[in-house]
């Protein structure tokens, strides 16, 4: 049976049958809580007992969000499926959930989120179900808007079905360019049905606090230094640093940068044809710190 992301969008696929077939269906049921237990694990939220604000990014009907419920923490769910969501209301599920496309952005005011989970759902941003969607632009504003909404040092679990590893590469890419650190757990790599891989991101820079936890292996365990082989099908963690994109300068056609010299003469030209130019100063052309 092909993937869902290559038969329809996503508001599409899940209609009101398939909605209610996915949340009656008691594997899907077992399956949702036991990622969503590993997802919320990855998390490492702190233990002092204080309920989080935590966002569950491609809800459905609410079977991930029940497992945050459980553990005592308040959530905010999005998804595109009116179906899913209707279903969720249904449910009487005890989070708030959202109508909303998150290629769009999430929307959400800075810093009030303590963590995100996505069980299944991110992999559907790299289909170009629009002539309008441009996966790599949806990706950017998926990403930099999540960054936006989590507080410094929290952490954002997405557990995804990438179809291949260029899908893989171009999710991390832009969730490192968004501001991230983090990487790929993978758990049990060596399995075709039971793998999964769960994209760990830290907002903010990578830290002793922010090491990834190891993949787990058979029986549950979680795997040694040892088992993190080589090969890029079976490594249990990767590892990835930020990468946000500096500001290029402006280069001639000689490939050498534009400096003092360049803007004064623009600047005199500019003067002959007639045009309000600010006087020189010594302030004029001079080179700007990298960082603040």
């Amino acid at each position: 049976m092909p993937r869902p992301e290559l038969q329809a969008p996503p508001e599409i696929f899940y209609n009101d049958s398939e909605a209610r077939k996915y949340t009656t269906s008691s594997r899907i049921i077992e399956i949702q809580a036991r990622i969503s237990e590993r997802a919320l694990e990855l998390l490492n939220l702190p233990n002092d007992r204080v309920p989080k604000l935590l966002l569950d990014i491609g809800c459905g009907s609410g079977l991930s969000g029940e497992t945050l419920s459980e553990n005592g923490h308040h959530w905010i769910g999005y998804d595109i499926s009116q179906s899913m969501l209707d279903i969720a209301v249904e449910r009487e599920v005890e989070g708030d959930v959202l109508l909303g496309d998150m290629g769009q952005g999430l929307g959400l005011r800075p810093g009030v989120v303590d963590g995100a989970i996505s069980i299944s759902a991110v992999q559907w941003l790299c289909y170009a179900d629009k002539s309008s969607h441009e996966p790599r632009m949806r990706l950017k504003a998926f990403f930099g808007s999540l960054y936006r909404c989590l507080a410094r040092g929290a952490r954002a679990v997405l557990q995804l079905y990438a179809e291949n590893m260029n899908q893989s590469e171009m999710i991390m890419t832009y969730a490192m360019r968004a501001g991230f650190s983090g990487g790929v757990v993978v758990d049990w790599p060596h399995s075709s049905k039971a793998r999964k891989e769960y994209l760990v991101l830290t907002c903010g820079p990578a830290s002793l606090q922010t090491a990834l936890p190891k993949g787990k292996g058979e029986d549950g365990e979680m795997c040694s230094d040892e088992d993190d082989s080589d090969d890029d099908e079976n490594q249990t963690v990767g590892v990835y640093e930020r990468n946000r994109p500096r500001k290029k300068l402006k280069v001639n056609k000689k490939g050498k940068s534009k400096g003092k010299q360049w803007v004064l003469k623009k600047k005199e030209q500019m003067r002959r044809k007639g045009n309000d130019v600010p006087p020189d100063s010594k302030y004029t052309a001079r080179k700007r710190k990298a960082y603040f």
